[in-house]
């Protein structure tokens, strides 16, 4: 792995592919939508393009009467319709008589079509995407109750609040919580948590800034919590200091110094506060115990992976991997239902970031935050269309809110000249894309400023 100024940029540039492909695919999807229908009422397209193309392109190619081509600016991408108000701000087309081939002279309902055409490609493409995830892959929950040993917490914070490790959460605002993938989710979203603890039952309130809260003390991508492991030894890097004192796969670590050290947050506090001291590992191996003299680096590491895949976790009885095998005909009905979750997961957390309350604002990111998502450490084509099929969804919701530029502030236009049976003037249009264009553009420079300069995050 190369390292330079402090980033590894095999995984910074395995993101940012992951990235570049997922967007690639809903921006085609996306303007395909509003390509086809335009075709289909007999508008004249001029340009598709994948990525803007402001000053040259990287690649063009004009077949019959549309120009087809890549951009250099990744910043999305558009079909030019011939006489239609949009980021081109072709004024002088506008100048002219409407022609029949032009969008402006279409009745509103084939205009509304187009509009709605991209968002609707989008919400398909999402459905089409989880079903086939479930197909292929299934459907996988980890049942919160056969988690054997409850939780690990990773994030402070979480302490702060009153979680210890080992806590069994148990439902979120009195609604249970059956899957472990879930448990995050409904936390940013919560007010009150049950848990079970040492066999009894307690409640955590949550804060209502928690997310803001979140945004501010999380600098790494740490999962905020994860299932409560024992210390069993999956494999020992070479030359380590493990390896050094004769640590070996499938050894259990239960103490170090003689303090308990059977699950692995435990280990890892232990190291954490003997760096680069020599501690007393006690070790089950087979039948035996063994003490072994282990150095510990600078790091608070000893340098060996504990067993932590949830199918490995699942076959030692910490916890139950369920698999839901779907036939096509399930399938789709589920990708429906999986898909419409998402997006009710996704406006939750919308308004969220519109109550300045909940510090939600301070967590909106841009690209950086994007690619962040995507594993860094290998490609892995179940995560990567999962990924992009809340993309798809996201992209759907983002693109029907009613702001001037986007596609719902067209429709927006469009339902007030079909209710009201007057048509906006084009000098009003025309103002009203430049608005909505530095509206975006302010969104797009504070996302991704929040992104790499924490501006909303204050002090």
């Amino acid at each position: 792995m190369i390292t330079l100024l402090a980033i590894n940029w095999a995984s910074v540039g395995l993101q940012a592919g992951q990235l570049i492909l997922s967007l690639s695919i809903l921006v085609i999807i996306h303007e395909l939508g509003h390509y086809l229908t335009a075709k289909w009422f007999k508008c004249r397209v001029e340009k598709f393009y994948l990525f803007f193309d402001p000053w040259f392109s990287l690649f063009k190619k004009k077949v019959g009467e549309t120009e087809y081509g890549v951009g250099w600016l990744p910043l999305g991408g558009y079909v030019k319709i011939a006489g239609m108000i949009d980021e081109s701000m072709d004024k002088e087309q506008m100048k002219k008589p409407a022609e029949s081939w032009e969008f402006r002279s279409k009745p509103a309902w084939q205009r509304l079509i187009i509009m709605v055409a991209g968002v609707t490609m989008n919400i398909l493409l999402a459905f089409l995407i989880y079903s086939m995830i479930l197909l292929v892959w299934g459907e996988k929950k980890v049942p919160v109750s056969s988690m054997k040993y409850g939780l690990a917490f990773r994030d402070s914070l979480m302490f702060d609040l009153g979680f210890k490790n080992g806590d069994k959460i148990l439902a979120v605002n009195d609604q249970p919580v059956e899957d472990y993938t879930d448990i995050v989710k409904k936390l940013i979203l919560g007010n009150n948590v049950s848990i079970e603890r040492d066999g009894k039952l307690e409640t955590v309130k949550l804060p209502v800034d928690l997310i803001g809260k979140l945004v501010e003390k999380k600098r790494s991508r740490m999962p905020l919590l994860e299932p409560r492991i024992p210390v069993i030894v999956n494999e020992v890097a070479d030359s380590s200091n493990a390896y050094k004192a004769g640590l070996k796969s499938g050894d259990q670590i239960i103490a170090v110094n003689s303090a308990s050290a059977v699950f692995f947050d435990e280990l890892k506090n232990i190291l954490e506060n003997s760096r680069e001291q020599t501690v007393q590992l006690n070790v089950l191996r087979g039948a035996d115990t063994l003490s072994l003299p282990t150095a510990v680096t600078k790091e608070g590491t000893i340098g060996f992976y504990p067993v932590s895949a949830i199918s490995d976790l699942d076959s030692m009885g910490v916890l139950k991997l369920h698999v839901t095998r779907y036939t096509v005909l399930e399938a789709f009905p589920a990708g429906v239902k999986m898909a419409g979750d998402q997006l009710q997961f996704y406006i939750d957390q919308f308004k969220k970031i519109l109550s300045p309350e909940t510090g939600a604002y301070k967590g909106v990111g841009g690209f950086k935050a994007m690619g962040s998502i995507f594993p860094d450490s290998g490609w892995d084509w179940e995560t990567f269309w999962r990924i992009t099929a809340f993309f798809s969804i996201v992209l759907a919701f983002m693109n029907l809110l009613p702001i001037p530029a986007l596609d719902g502030g067209h429709v927006m236009f469009t339902l007030y000249e079909m209710v009201s049976g007057r048509k906006p003037s084009d000098k009003f249009l025309e103002y009203a894309q430049i608005v909505g264009m530095i509206i975006l553009f302010g969104l797009l420079i504070y996302a991704n400023g929040n992104d790499w300069f924490g501006w909303g995050r204050g002090k």
